[in-house]
């Protein structure tokens, strides 16, 4: 497990259906070793602080591997590294094997997982188009976020290593499609109770899961 980019940006305005919209979604690669705060990289920040980064939400990690279905799907659209907002692209990190609270070292840093990314209108603007956040969804290659245990330093090229496994074994992949489901089967109820016990996971998902088990 490898990062093979280190991608950061500060809020810019941009034009988007006629008006003006801040947003953090343009990262770009940067070399170097950089530091990694308990909300950001250096040099990264996010615009609307209600929705984006925080301490569940400092580091947002997309695989590589996905490049290649994106390229399918948007062909000849620039799908530079960091194009998805990510502030990490990594090597050997995928939904169906990542779980939430699963702990890892990164450079000199240690980070926590704690849930999928659920975009919002902005990765349209990015890619300049309305469609995108429909598409995003339904592929099913979300990306997660981290929050920051240990403050240190990360440059392109550092190991990933696996420190502690959350024993729940709740993926990225389980609880994306969790949020995505409006009625829960048995089956379901019991992954999201599991995920319930995660200390990690946030308090938004903590409400959404409970409410979807009372049935609201």
């Amino acid at each position: 497990m490898t990062v093979t980019s280190v991608n950061v940006g500060r809020p810019r305005q941009v034009l988007w259906h006629g008006r003006l919209v801040e947003t953090g979604i343009f990262k770009e690669p940067v070399s170097g070793r950089v530091a990694l705060r308990r909300l950001n990289f250096d040099g990264d920040g996010q615009a609307d602080l209600s929705v984006h980064g925080g301490i569940s939400k400092a580091v947002y990690c997309y695989p590589l591997e996905h490049y290649d279905y994106w390229r399918d799907e948007l062909p000849g659209t620039e799908l530079p590294l960091g194009v998805f907002g990510e502030n990490l692209t990594t090597i050997g990190l995928l939904e169906h094997a990542v779980c939430l609270g699963d702990r890892f070292a990164i450079g000199s840093a240690a980070v926590v997982v704690t849930q999928p990314r659920l975009p919002c209108f902005k990765l349209g603007l990015r890619f300049r188009s309305d469609e995108m956040v429909r598409r995003f969804v339904a592929s099913g290659r979300s990306g997660f976020y981290l929050a920051v245990d240990r403050e240190g330093d990360v440059e392109a090229g550092d190991a990933i290593a696996a420190v502690e496994r959350d024993p729940n074994g709740v993926t990225v992949a389980e609880a994306f499609r969790l949020y995505l489901t409006k009625r829960f089967s048995p089956a379901d109820a019991d992954v999201a109770r599991r995920a319930l016990t995660v200390p990690a996971l946030p308090d938004y998902w903590r409400t959404t899961f409970s409410e979807r088990l009372r049935g609201d």
